[in-house]
């Protein structure tokens, strides 16, 4: 008789972005061979879509507890396997995605399986999680998550595990990649650094979620990870940090020492990596091919009010054409709509691609998620066009719902002026040049803008037919 418990830990797919690719109208506004291109385009994304694994789920899974067998369910491509007996099942629960995590968790719990809820949402909102299950886990469960499963063994879980405070870091806790099967991901290399941000952008929850200092991994463990990692998976890394060059002292360090092993590989960083030439040097020998950078915004307006003031557009602008110039293809991120943004802001971001050449623009609608301060300054001011007492009404999408009312523009034109701005972008012309100019990673970034053409035409489509439902 097997005597060991059993805990599956479960990743939830969303319905929009390249998890779901559809329109929040399909059923209304489409039929025929148009329904039937956007379904084939919609499954050819999540093919070749770039998935990696939950790392968060990853740590936990690799949390080892004697008499205790972990395995992770990814429902992008899998169902859940409840064939099987399990003992608790875990659901990460990110707001946005509450519906369906409590959804699950109703139905899982019905069929007798005891349920816990973890993530940023009960981190946040523990007590709007509390009647949709068995145990809540709060917070960063890498310091707790062992004390689950000796409960679970011992028959005595609590309904709430809290942390201490901040796990530390540099303790030694080594992830496991043999727990995925390698063929359902772009890569399984999925590496993390650091967690925390020095910054307070007030659309941002990093900085609320996991603390406002950087907390580092220690070097020789960040190393051997990857050294371990690529005698299971040997394609390209992923370093999923906030802001990898946070450190620059730290980062050269750890830059250096992996260029004897020769990877490839994608992350995240600030803008002030163009201003960083010795850390530019050593990601460019290491092996880095793209990186994805917050602009958010070119205005000065914009910068100031929701406190990005940590580089000017002509800063900006100098540093992406920095690491650029070092064969790095950037991803840059905008944010259109903020408090400082006009009708005459979409030329200049046009402007500001151009002049940089940036390999992937990423044009994204202000997302005031609750708990940050943006999303209670704009509750505050009336402009939510959502029930902010309602947790579920706010629903994550590929920026297909407006969510909040922009201070400058009315609706009609903001949704208008985004949609010509997206539209000129994202063609398939456009696709293919800024393909064969990327300084590397050439496929990948032909890719992401093709996929994008289809992406922001599908936003394009949903938000004219919201602005026409509020008329």
């Amino acid at each position: 008789m097997d005597n060991r418990k059993h805990v599956l830990l479960v990743f939830l797919a969303s319905d929009s972005g390249v998890d779901g690719a559809r329109s929040l109208f399909e059923g209304r506004s489409k039929k025929g061979a148009k329904e039937w291109l956007d379904r084939s385009i919609r499954n050819l994304i999540k093919q070749t879509q770039f998935a990696i694994p939950s790392l968060a789920l990853m740590i936990l899974a690799s949390v080892e507890v004697e008499g205790v067998e972990q395995q992770i369910c990814d429902l992008r491509f899998e169902e859940l396997p409840l064939d099987k007996s399990w003992d608790l099942i875990g659901i990460g629960v990110q707001t946005g995605m509450t519906s369906k995590a409590f959804s699950l968790a109703g139905s899982l719990r019905v069929k007798g399986y005891r349920v816990a809820l973890g993530g940023p949402h009960v981190t946040l909102f523990p007590d709007s999680c509390r009647e949709h299950a068995d145990v809540l886990v709060h917070g960063e469960a890498d310091d707790i998550w062992a004390d689950v499963l000796e409960d679970l063994k011992k028959g005595t879980l609590k309904e709430n595990y809290f942390p201490s405070g901040f796990p530390d870091l540099s303790s030694c806790r080594p992830v496991k990649s043999l727990l995925l099967d390698k063929r359902r991901y772009f890569t399984t290399n999925v590496i993390q650094t650091g967690r925390g941000c020095p910054y307070n952008c007030d659309f941002c929850n990093i900085h609320i979620l996991n603390g406002n200092r950087h907390r580092r991994r220690n070097i020789d463990d960040v190393v051997d990870e990857v050294r371990r990692f690529s005698a299971h998976d040997n394609r390209i890394f992923f370093f999923v940090d906030d802001s990898i060059n946070a450190s620059e002292e730290y980062a050269q360090e750890l830059f250096h020492r992996l260029i004897p092993l020769k990877i490839t590989w994608f992350g995240q960083a600030t803008t002030m990596l163009g201003r960083q030439p010795r850390l530019l040097e050593t990601f460019a020998r290491s092996g880095c091919q793209a990186l994805l950078v917050g602009i958010e915004s070119i205005e000065p307006a914009s910068r100031d009010t929701h406190k990005k003031k940590q580089n000017s557009s002509a800063e900006l602008a100098e540093a992406i054409i920095n690491i650029r110039n070092t064969g790095i293809s950037l991803y840059g991120s905008f944010i259109y709509g903020l408090d400082g943004d006009t009708l005459e802001t979409p030329a200049a971001i046009l402007d500001f691609i151009r002049a940089t050449k940036l390999d992937v623009p990423g044009i994204n609608i202000l997302r005031p998620n609750p708990g940050t301060s943006v999303f209670e300054r704009l509750r505050e001011e009336g402009r939510l066009l959502f029930d902010p007492g309602d947790l579920t009404a706010y629903r994550y999408t590929f920026g297909q719902k407006m969510l909040y009312q922009p201070k400058n523009i009315n609706l009609p034109d903001f949704v208008e002026s985004y949609s010509k701005l997206t539209a000129e972008i994202f063609t398939i012309g456009n696709s293919l040049r800024r393909g064969l100019a990327a300084p590397s990673a050439k496929a990948a970034v032909l890719l992401f803008n093709l996929f994008y053409t289809h992406l922001y035409a599908l936003s394009r489509h949903d938000l004219k037919q919201q602005v026409l439902k509020r008329i």
